[in-house]
């Protein structure tokens, strides 16, 4: 398949220009679950694109974590504020915020139109455009270049000016599928890094890939 003949690209990565561009389409309002749960399952297996002046950037989106409404660890959970507003937007927007004060992360809106909510993009596969997420993070081993919410803002050079983009529009940072993709194996397990309702299964990632992020407890089947 095509995207395994990207992915093989990374053994010799940084060094070359990417391959052919991956046929990936964007994904469309209507093609993402109306749940938050539902779509962060969904999303798992999916693809990020971010155009850039110096090319194309891809990933197979393999990890990803739900914020649903009412969650008292999401950013929405306060209610609507002027930096927060994304997550209140039709599913499908995306919410960049800084967090601790060190590192962009790259939230989704995942509900209606009004409902504070969104899914967070922990990890991705790099597929195209690798040297240039390289060169964002050079001394990163390739393994751990997009393995991390924080690692895949900074390779994938997403920040603040990204907030509130439409990522259903296919232009700039979007979402995308490939129609030939097969469903990947989806493992479930409690949140990362929370210091309250650590008990819920709202995190989704693809078993067996090794790009997937987090503690070794929560990896048993990577």
């Amino acid at each position: 398949m095509k995207r395994a003949a990207a992915a093989g690209a990374l053994e010799t990565a940084a060094a070359a220009p990417s391959i052919l561009p991956l046929p990936i389409v964007p994904l469309r309002r209507d093609d993402l679950p109306v749940e938050t749960a539902a779509l962060a399952r969904f999303m798992v297996g999916k693809y990020l694109v971010h155009e850039l002046a110096e090319g194309r950037l891809v990933g197979r989106l393999v990890e990803i974590e739900g914020y649903p409404p009412g969650d008292s660890t999401g950013h929405a959970f306060i209610g609507p504020r002027a930096w927060n507003a994304s997550l209140f937007r039709a599913r499908g927007h995306a919410y960049v915020r800084l967090t601790y004060g060190v590192s962009y992360m790259l939230n989704m809106s995942s509900e209606l139109e009004g409902v504070g909510a969104g899914v967070l993009f922990r990890a991705v596969e790099p597929l195209e455009g690798v040297e240039w997420m390289a060169a964002r993070r050079p001394l990163a081993p390739l393994r751990d270049l997009t393995r991390g919410p924080g690692k895949l803002t900074q390779a994938w050079g997403i920040g603040a000016s990204l907030d509130g983009v439409d990522l259903c529009a296919g232009v700039g940072l979007w979402i995308g599928q490939m129609a030939d993709d097969a469903q990947p194996r989806v493992g479930v397990t409690t949140r990362i890094g929370l210091s309250r309702e650590q008990e819920r299964p709202l995190r989704f990632y693809e078993i067996g890939n090794p790009y997937v992020s987090g503690p070794r407890k929560l990896l048993a089947n990577v």
